[in-house]
């Protein structure tokens, strides 16, 4: 009731049926009322279910066999990554030598073929109407300028192999920050298995019931499920 209903009521302006009236046209109906506990509950009722439906998609961890194992997975791939370095610098190693053995080849080649140009150009110099000296030593001088050419793309060749065994060299970086990664994760293994230690022997303590009154649920795990579930952490 308001200051100015009381006035009025005090006044005779207002009697008591005319103050019920407009009291219950303020406040909500039952209708409404129930509307709201009705909303209210399926909320409930769904949120319910998504929980419930969360809680059987749930899946419980992955058996703990090699291919699953994330120490012994990580050990697989450093293995596996230094055996393959070590397999791609051997093939490297072989390019290299075979290029700097053609590079010394096409060296003595070369040696060749400059003293023909020098002995064609006296040749032509002494007999200049003898064509056949001006054909060779044009030969020869082509034949000059393209080992100089094949000698310098095995010289850049050789230069981009040193390049990659020095980006390989990373490689060997890699390993080791994985192998890093592995004693630090078999140090926090030690220290939780150190951790969860108990001075009772897990054979001589009581077994724990599958289901305590009040369990909001009957999806109840049975005996041979933990047991293979222990069985597989402990392995």
């Amino acid at each position: 009731m308001t200051q100015e209903e009381l006035d009025a009521l005090m006044n005779g302006d207002m009697d008591m049926d005319e103050l019920s009236d407009e009291t219950e046209s303020d406040t909500p109906s039952a209708n409404s009322e129930q509307t709201a506990e009705e909303e209210m509950a399926s909320d409930n009722s769904e949120s319910a279910d998504i929980l419930e439906k969360n809680i059987k998609s749930a899946k419980l961890p992955l058996p703990a066999t090699d291919e699953n194992k994330m120490v012994h997975q990580l050990d697989d791939v450093t293995k596996e990554s230094e055996e393959k370095a070590s397999e791609i610098f051997d093939i490297i190693e072989v390019i290299s030598n075979d290029l700097m053995e053609k590079e010394e080849t096409l060296n003595a080649v070369l040696e060749v073929l400059s003293s023909n140009v020098e002995l064609f150009e006296k040749l032509v110099t002494k007999f200049p109407d003898v064509t056949t000296f001006q054909t060779q030593l044009e030969m020869n001088q082509k034949a000059v300028e393209d080992i100089n050419q094949t000698i310098e793309i095995l010289q850049n060749s050789g230069d981009s192999i040193m390049s990659v065994m020095d980006i390989m060299q990373y490689q060997d970086i890699h390993r080791q920050k994985i192998e890093r990664v592995i004693n630090v994760m078999r140090a926090l293994s030690k220290y939780m298995n150190t951790l969860f230690e108990g001075k009772i022997d897990d054979e001589k303590r009581v077994s724990s019931a599958t289901h305590i009154a009040g369990d909001t649920h009957n999806d109840v795990a049975s005996t041979e499920d933990i047991e293979a579930l222990l069985a597989q952490f402990g392995s």
